[in-house]
């Protein structure tokens, strides 16, 4: 019971997000059911949680469809309540942010932004081409109160899969980047954003720099840079050379007298001793100075790391990547815990789109059909959001509540160590357990109580009528 009235006190920040306090309620149903359910069957997983019929089955349908629940007010009162919960880990006043992409297998003919996807994972699991939605996520690294890190998401969007217009020219990286600056302004603080080798590009660079944010990525292994020009014993005509002598990072990995050896920073590792070299070098897709910092590890090998910001100590640049991992964690629970990305909903009115398909193209199409894509698109990301907000209530219950999940953590785990904070799949268990208790009781709002005995008294009368009538028969 404390842990939902915890839960219950956190979201009341989320009220903003609704124009009508009915329709928060029901926002509150989804997320207490994205918390505890326990099967991701979509919306039905939520109808069989709370006992609903038929008519609780579309009510949950038209919340992700209405107007009345507003996307992006409900992503900034997030963003907003992520500040208050959470303590953000900052570096040099930069909050910092994690970035990856993520693919969300769909066989809908009839859902927008569906398209044929390739997979870069090697697993024998995923097939190499899928058709689904193409997401990218941002997510705020947290600090809890014993020093654990966490991964907390803020958003996740949509950013393949439809063309609006034939002079739109704007990547993945620029999308991408339009979306951290709508949270940097949220936020209002500067970012240091954490990313794979795929966002080492000198545009993203760029476009983070002009506003005051920095990088932190890795950089591939075949990468080169230059070293300064040096410096003219005369001026000439002309511009001055800017770049002077090639090398490759390879070179540079090969001459051992030039690293150093440390303790590992990376999380959770433990008796490690790595060597790293950290060296300044003009990168040209940047066209500015990058830092690199070579490291070369006992048991991953050697690998290249690139951090725009040149005052970064080269063991906090390797500490800071190395929490790049927790995004991934935090999309296998956001997949198999929470479900975020198993919506099913459907455009009745779409044309069937065939497997093997790419973009969707939109610019020669009606204005009703692309508003009727516009409100698909706009249930598929709400149903998303509510997904990072509950998994975010998931990882604030086992931060700052660690000790009342465990109490009342009623199975068992092979791994279990109530010294650590649980994951999201203990918190969901102990959730399920508090939850016929937390909805009889006084904390839920009068309103809520009656949908809930309104909706389950007309499955109830129902299931009565139909059961007479086959009896009668």
């Amino acid at each position: 019971m404390p842990l939902w009235i915890a839960w219950f006190d956190a979201l009341r920040q989320l009220r903003p997000a609704a124009r009508r306090f009915h329709t928060f309620l029901w926002m509150i149903l989804v997320l207490a059911g994205l918390c505890c359910r326990p099967e991701r069957a979509g919306v039905s997983s939520l109808v069989r949680l709370f006992g609903f019929g038929n008519k609780g089955y579309r009510r949950f349908l038209h919340l992700f469809h209405s107007r009345a629940l507003d996307l992006e007010a409900l992503t900034a009162c997030w963003v907003r309540l992520c500040l208050r919960l959470f303590q953000p880990m900052a570096v040099e006043e930069r909050l910092v942010c994690l970035a990856d992409g993520i693919k969300a297998p769909k066989e809908g003919r009839k859902m927008p932004a569906v398209k044929l996807l390739h997979q870069q994972s090697a697993s024998n699991s995923k097939p190499e081409y899928i058709m689904g939605h193409s997401f990218q996520a941002v997510s705020l690294l947290v600090q809890g109160p014993a020093g654990h890190v966490a991964a907390v998401p803020l958003v996740s969007r949509i950013h393949e899969g439809l063309v609006w217009s034939n002079r739109d020219t704007r990547t993945l990286l620029d999308k991408l980047a339009l979306l951290l600056f709508s949270l940097a302004g949220i936020l209002d603080r500067k970012l240091l954003l954490v990313a794979d080798a795929y966002y080492a590009s000198g545009k993203m660079i760029a476009q983070l720099l002009g506003q005051g944010h920095h990088l932190v990525t890795r950089a591939k292994s075949n990468a080169v840079a230059y070293w300064p020009a040096p410096a003219p014993a005369c001026r000439r005509r002309g511009r001055p050379r800017l770049y002077g002598e090639k090398v490759k990072l390879k070179d540079l990995a090969r001459d051992e007298s030039q690293f150093l050896s440390a303790p590992s920073p990376v999380y959770g590792e433990q008796n490690v001793t790595l060597r790293y070299r950290a060296i300044d070098l003009l990168w040209r897709p940047a066209g500015r100075l990058v830092r690199f910092v070579i490291v070369c590890h006992p048991h991953r090998g050697t690998i290249f790391l690139l951090a725009t910001d040149l005052t970064l100590d080269p063991l906090e640049i390797i500490m800071l990547y190395g929490f790049r991992f927790k995004i991934e964690l935090g999309f296998r629970q956001a997949v198999h815990v929470v479900g975020s990305y198993a919506y099913h909903f459907w455009m009745a009115d779409m044309k069937p789109r065939r497997r093997g398909q790419g973009d969707q193209y939109l610019h020669r199409q009606s204005q009703a059909y692309r508003d009727a894509v516009r409100r698909k698109m706009n249930a598929f990301h709400l149903h998303v959001q509510l997904g990072c907000v509950a998994q975010g209530m998931l990882q604030h219950l086992a931060l700052n509540h660690m000790d009342e999940v465990w109490r009342l953590f009623r199975s068992w785990l092979r791994t279990m160590n109530p010294a650590l904070p649980p994951s999201e799949l203990v918190v969901a268990h102990a959730l399920r357990s508090a939850l016929p208790e937390f909805l009889q009781d006084a904390a839920p709002p009068h309103k809520l109580r009656i949908i809930l005995r309104r909706y389950r008294e007309t499955q109830n009368t129902s299931r009565s009528n139909v059961s007479t009538s086959e009896s009668a028969a």
